[in-house]
C-alpha cells in the first residue's frame, strides 16, 4: 500500500509499504477519506506529540472494513465506518469519571498508531475497545463522514459551555471549526451568532452568521460591543490558534459571560496574556476545551446524516496522498475551508 509518512517537521515522504496484517482481535479498514485537521497543520510544522519522530498522520477517517479478526463480533467485512482518533486507558480516575478526553494515558491514532494518510489502517483491540470506531449511518458519504470528528469536538465544547436559547455567541475564527461553531450554536438556540475572522470570511459566509467582522479592517472587540449595545457576548469561543484572540475574547464577554479557549496554541509558543481584572470584576468563566466522549462522535454522524450539519459545504478541496503537503499548505493559507485526502485517487 501507499502511505504518507511524517519524518520530521515540514517533511513528508510518500512510501510504498506492506499492507497491514489484520490481527485476530482487530480489523483492517480500507481508507476512503481522511480530513486534514488544524492539529495536523500544527504537527506538520512543529512535530508530533510525545516525542514521536515518525508516523503516518491523519485522524479524521472514514472507510470500508476489509478484514475482520476471528475474535471480533462487532464489525463485519463491508461495513462502512467512521473513525475518531482518541483512545483512553479506561482505568485512570478521569476515565472512571467518564472524562475519557482527559485520560492520563490519552493516546491518538495518527500519533501513537498509524493514521489515515494511507490506503489502509489497522485498528487493534485497544482501539476497538477504548477508542471511537462507529458504523456510518446509511446513505452518508465517506468524505462527509470525516467531518464528524471535528464536529464532535464542537458539540462537546458548546455542551460544556451550556450555549443555550437566546444567547449571543461570538466565534473568533473563520475556518471549518469556526463554521461548525456557527451551525451548532444556532442549533442550540443562540439568538445571535457573530463571527470574526481574516482569511476565509467569504467561504464562511455561506453558514450565515448574523454578523461578520473582518478583523483585518475592524476592531473585533469594538464591533462586538457595538452590536450588543455595550453589553458584551454571553459566550465567546476562540476557534483558532492565535493567542491575541484569547485576550480579545475576555474583553468582549459580558459580566458573568463565558470564554471558551477552543483552539490550541503552537506547542513552541503556548503562552497567552489575559486581563485578569476583567475576569475578576466581571466574574467571567474561562473554559478550556479539548476533545470529546464517544457519544459526541456518534451524535455528529447522526446530525450530518440528518442534514443538521451541512458537511458537504465544508469540503472545498480533495487531494491524493502525494499532495498531502499541498492540502496542508492550502488550509493554512486560508485558500480552502476543509481539505480531504482521498488515498485511492
Amino acid at each position: 500500500m501507499q502511505a504518507m509518512m511524517f519524518v520530521g517537521p515540514e517533511s513528508l515522504v510518500l512510501q510504498e509499504m506492506g499492507k497491514p496484517q489484520c490481527e485476530n482481535t482487530g480489523i483492517l479498514v480500507k481508507v476512503e477519506a481522511c480530513g486534514i485537521c488544524g492539529s495536523d497543520i500544527r504537527n506538520y510544522h512543529t512535530g508530533l506529540r510525545g516525542d514521536v519522530k515518525e508516523q503516518i498522520m491523519g485522524h479524521e477517517i472514514a472507510g470500508i472494513v476489509e478484514e475482520v479478526g476471528d475474535s471480533v463480533s462487532s464489525f463485519s467485512v463491508g461495513d462502512y465506518v467512521a473513525i475518531a482518533p482518541d483512545v483512553s486507558c479506561g482505568r485512570c480516575v478521569y476515565c472512571q469519571e467518564g472524562l475519557v478526553n482527559l485520560c492520563t494515558d490519552h493516546r491518538m491514532i495518527g500519533t501513537h498508531w498509524p493514521g489515515g494518510f494511507a490506503q489502509y489502517i489497522h485498528l487493534n483491540d485497544t482501539i476497538l475497545t477504548r477508542g471511537m470506531v462507529h458504523h456510518m449511518p446509511e446513505g452518508l458519504g465517506f468524505q462527509e463522514a470525516t467531518i464528524a470528528e471535528p464536529a464532535a469536538s464542537v458539540l462537546a465544547a458548546q455542551a460544556n459551555a451550556e450555549v443555550s436559547l437566546g444567547d449571543t455567541v461570538v466565534i473568533i475564527g473563520d475556518g471549518p471549526i469556526g463554521c461548525l461553531h456557527v451551525e451548532i450554536a444556532r442549533a442550540r438556540g443562540a439568538s445571535r451568532v457573530i463571527m470574526a475572522g481574516l482569511d476565509r470570511l467569504a467561504l464562511a459566509a455561506q453558514f450565515e452568521p448574523d454578523y461578520i467582522i473582518d478583523a483585518a479592517h475592524q476592531d473585533p472587540v469594538k464591533e462586538v460591543l457595538r452590536i450588543t449595545n455595550g453589553f458584551g457576548a454571553d459566550v465567546v469561543i476562540t476557534a483558532n490558534s492565535v493567542a491575541e484572540t484569547q485576550a480579545q475574547a475576555v474583553e468582549m464577554a459580558r459580566k458573568r459571560g463565558k470564554v471558551v479557549l477552543f483552539g490550541g496554541l503552537p506547542k513552541n509558543k503556548p503562552m497567552t496574556i489575559l486581563n485578569s481584572n476583567l475576569i475578576h470584576y466581571r466574574e467571567l468563566e474561562v473554559i478550556g476545551s479539548f476533545s470529546y466522549p464517544a457519544s459526541m462522535h456518534r451524535m455528529a454522524l447522526e446530525l450530518i446524516a440528518d442534514g443538521k450539519i451541512q458537511a458537504g459545504k465544508y469540503i472545498t478541496k480533495t487531494v491524493p496522498l502525494k499532495d498531502v503537503a499541498l492540502g496542508i499548505a492550502h488550509a493554512k493559507a486560508g485558500k480552502v475551508l476543509k481539505a480531504i485526502v482521498t488515498p485511492w485517487a
